[in-house]
C-alpha cells in the first residue's frame, strides 16, 4: 500500500492549474487551488483500490514569478 502520493501543481498557461502524480498516472486540472484540492482527491479515489488507498496527498505547488530589475 502506497503511504503516500505526490501531485506537482503548476499554473497553467490557459489558466488555472494542472496537477500530475509522481510515479503513478494520474493527471488533472482545476480552476483554482481549492478545485485542484478537491479533484486531486477525486482523482486519486478513482485511481486506486479501498485497499490501496494512500493514506496521505502531498501538493507540491510551483508558481513562476518574474519581477522587474
Amino acid at each position: 500500500m502506497v503511504q503516500e502520493i505526490i501531485f506537482l501543481v503548476e499554473e497553467a498557461q490557459e489558466g488555472g492549474y494542472t496537477a500530475r502524480a509522481l510515479g503513478h498516472s494520474i493527471f488533472t486540472e482545476g480552476e483554482n487551488l481549492d478545485e485542484i484540492r478537491v479533484v486531486v482527491r477525486d482523482a486519486v479515489r478513482c485511481h486506486f483500490e479501498d485497499k490501496d488507498m494512500p493514506r496521505l496527498i502531498r501538493l507540491h505547488i510551483v508558481k513562476d514569478e518574474v519581477i522587474a530589475v
